[in-house]
């Protein structure tokens, strides 16, 4: 009967069970006319926490359980689930899928778990008719509706006290199921512990049997202990005997000890005094190398004088020669600056000379171009 293809959640709950204040529907028209469309505008309240599963029904008035539906439509979740305020939620249901005949209809809001959670007062699916635009009635009828009012107050405050009545039962059912499910979670806490008790159990068993092993091992090996205690007592006093044996023994190689220290006490002395005279010996060759290469010494420097000497010789005679050759540049450069002078004062450009700064004279006993032994003689070693 719906556009989809799944089945909605439903339920064996009868009315009594159900919580129809958590849904409130808003806006619900008498009838509908056949052929549209119908829009359900509702509220959710902050009792309930909308899920993915619930759905919106068109029941026939007098259904008892949410199996009875004629059509649904899947429940749109809000933006925030867990909202603490009122959400306003709203479901189209098309033509197609809707009652043909005149018969009292009510919309249901069900969760996934298949309980109402809230139901609209009934309407119908009908063309409009003059009776529905004009009603005339009698003081009468008056009476009679104000009656039923009053029959359908009563009967709406009785309502409400079992509605209370039902919410009280509902709270301690609430409990009990948490109860419950409490001592469920102890239930199966008790069958985890008996489980790891279990299996401790067999670990220790198995513990058990490996000790035991082990004690026959422990005493396999104990008694090869005693096996070799006994070898090594056999051992220990045949050592013991040997051991003896070396004692004596001993006693024979230290008395033979005592003569050879007293043959080695005599030989140390008469070492000690080959000693004294090998030091002797050893300091006059000292002294008679220390003069032999005292000597050597002495010949190597009369050497190295002789011939500094001569190079002394002839750097002399070079710097002789180089002193000759100084007082001729020296007479030559003198001459040539008195022929520059003279040159300078018929020179055309004098002005011009004069505002240059001045070649300075070269100093007394120097060269105007340098000795050119000079470098020679400043590399060659001090003579004395």
């Amino acid at each position: 009967m719906d556009e989809t293809a799944d089945e909605p959640p439903t339920s064996a709950v009868l009315l009594d069970n159900c919580h129809f204040s958590q849904v409130i529907f808003n806006n619900v028209e008498k009838f509908y006319v056949p052929g549209g469309d119908v829009t359900c505008y509702y509220t959710l309240t902050q009792n309930i926490i909308p899920r993915g599963k619930d759905w919106v029904g068109i029941f026939r008035v007098g259904w008892k359980t949410t199996r009875e539906y004629y059509t649904f439509m899947w429940a749109p979740l809000p933006d925030d689930v867990h909202s603490d305020t009122t959400v306003q939620q709203q479901i189209q249901f098309k033509a197609y899928y809707l009652p043909k005949d005149d018969e009292y209809y009510q919309f249901c809001y069900i969760d996934q778990d298949g309980v109402v959670r809230g139901a609209s007062v009934p309407f119908q699916f009908r063309a409009e008719t003059e009776d529905d635009i004009l009603v005339v009635t009698t003081q009468g009828e008056v009476e009679e509706i104000e009656l039923q009012n009053k029959n359908l107050h009563k009967e709406n405050e009785e309502l409400k006290a079992s509605c209370a009545s039902l919410q009280q039962q509902n709270i301690d059912l609430q409990e009990d199921l948490k109860k419950t499910q409490e001592l469920q979670n102890s239930l199966e806490s008790l069958r985890s512990n008996t489980e790891t008790l279990e299996l401790e159990l067999n670990a220790l068993k198995k513990e058990n049997k490996r000790l035991k092993e082990l004690d026959d091992c422990r005493e396999a090996e104990l008694h090869q202990l005693k096996e070799q205690i006994q070898n090594v007592t056999s051992d220990k006093e045949r050592l013991e005997t040997r051991l003896k044996t070396a004692l004596d023994h001993m006693d024979q190689l230290q008395s033979q000890v005592l003569n050879y220290e007293k043959e080695v006490e005599n030989l140390s002395h008469i070492d000690h005094d080959k000693t004294e005279q090998l030091e002797s010996l050893k300091e006059e060759n000292r002294q008679l190398r220390m003069t032999r290469t005292q000597q050597q010494q002495n010949r190597d420097l009369m050497k190295e004088l002789e011939e500094q000497k001569r190079l002394f010789q002839i750097l002399q005679a070079k710097k002789n020669e180089a002193d000759e050759e100084n007082q001729k540049l020296r007479k030559e450069n003198d001459g040539l600056l008195r022929h520059l002078s003279q040159a300078r004062e018929f020179s055309p450009f004098s002005v011009v000379s004069q505002a240059q700064a001045p070649i300075p004279a070269p100093e007394v006993g120097g060269l105007l171009f340098g000795n050119p032994y000079c470098a020679f003689y400043k590399e060659m070693p001090h003579v004395r």
